[in-house]
């Protein structure tokens, strides 16, 4: 990319994060962004892994009896 490309990227940024100050609609939807990041980045509990284990064998056994 071409500095001028960069600068004019640099300048959209800038001014979007200017009218993310001014309405609080665009507040709003950059902390849910935020938020709905870091709990992609959060680990799932083993007791829950457990849990969808036992459903995927239990379905599984279902499967058979019914053939």
């Amino acid at each position: 990319m071409t500095s001028s490309k960069n600068e004019e990227l640099d300048g959209h940024r800038a001014e979007l994060r200017a009218n993310d100050l001014i309405d609080p609609n665009s507040q709003i939807g950059v902390k849910l962004r935020s938020l709905y990041a870091a709990a992609q980045e959060e680990a799932i509990p083993d007791r829950f892994l457990d849990l969808l284990e036992k459903l995927d064998q239990a379905e599984m056994a279902s499967a058979k009896v019914a053939k």
